[in-house]
């Protein structure tokens, strides 16, 4: 492998994610994809595999909190069909994972899909089809996909997103604080009921590009145990407000505490930069990240 080369897509794909998400909040605005998604009132379940799984719970919290009805989020494989709902919205990249496509094939209900790649299985079981194909990504790890759909959402939602654009610009803009990188640990905390799915989203981008060893957990939670692993080779990253002193205690362990007063899925963005820089300090490529594949598809024998 040669650096020079390395995470050429990864990183092409993490620094388009503000025009992205211009894109989505226009798509929003659309009728044909405002008809297509949940409807105030409707009581729906969001599913998704990895990436698509946190941003579906992100998007759960959200949906409830701004008062559109109860919102549930699910990994496709444990999807509990007993349960009645509305609507049911599938979170895809490929639409090609087995999981939700099997959920998907299964329903009785309304299905919307949200994918990268529309004519795939997914779409064709589908009721409606919101593509985000500006968004689809040729790299493994997923970033600009995830964070495009959650716009889309929170965009539906009724949220002005202008300033979470600009928080992104600024930051693919800025450098990253040096020591960041050289942690050996981060852990990541949701300091808001809908980021502690960021949290675990920005865990997953380290582990996936990076091969770090990385947490996340709600901020409250924190306390409750985690935070006996923290030392002086910590990254405690904080995605919104925390509980008052978490920032002090994290510090008496000797970590690094990081918070910022940005648009949490701007943070995100942030985190994506950091996974490649310190997978590319360690020799690996995220354009090639080890043991995966851009959809699981499964053997009906497995």
């Amino acid at each position: 492998m040669h650096i020079s080369s390395a995470a050429r897509h990864t990183n092409a794909e993490i620094a388009s994610q503000p025009g992205c998400w211009r894109r989505a909040v226009a798509l929003a605005a659309e009728p044909e994809t405002a008809a297509a998604l949940p409807r105030r009132g409707e009581r729906v379940a969001v599913v998704g595999c990895g990436t698509s799984l946190f941003m579906a719970q992100a998007y759960a919290r959200l949906r409830e909190d701004a008062g559109h009805g109860e919102t549930d989020a699910f990994a496709a494989s444990e999807f509990p069909f007993g349960r009645a709902y509305d609507r049911v919205v599938a979170l895809t990249r490929s639409g090609t994972t087995t999981e939700v496509v099997d959920v998907v094939r299964r329903l009785e209900v309304p299905v919307t899909a949200v994918v990268g790649t529309p004519g795939t299985p997914v779409t064709a079981l589908a009721d409606q089809v919101v593509a985000l194909e500006f968004a689809d990504e040729r790299s493994v790890v997923q970033t600009r996909f995830a964070t495009t759909a959650l716009v889309l959402f929170r965009a539906h939602l009724g949220e002005r997103l202008e300033r979470a654009v600009l928080d992104a610009e600024q930051a693919l803009a800025e450098p990253l604080p040096e020591d960041l990188v050289q942690r050996d640990q981060f852990t990541f905390l949701g300091g808001a009921p809908w980021t502690t799915g960021l949290a675990a989203e920005a865990a997953l981008k380290m582990r996936e590009a990076s091969l770090s060893w990385t947490e996340s957990y709600p901020a409250a939670e924190y306390r409750h145990g985690p935070i006996a692993i923290t030392d002086e080779g910590s990254l405690v990253w904080a995605f919104g407000a925390v509980p008052a002193g978490l920032g002090a205690e994290v510090a008496a362990t000797g970590g690094r505490w990081f918070a910022r007063d940005r648009d949490p899925l701007a943070e995100l963005v942030a985190v994506h930069r950091l996974a490649v820089e310190v997978a590319l300090l360690r020799g690996l490529d995220p354009d090639t990240p080890r043991n995966l594949s851009r959809s699981v598809i499964l053997d009906p024998a497995t």
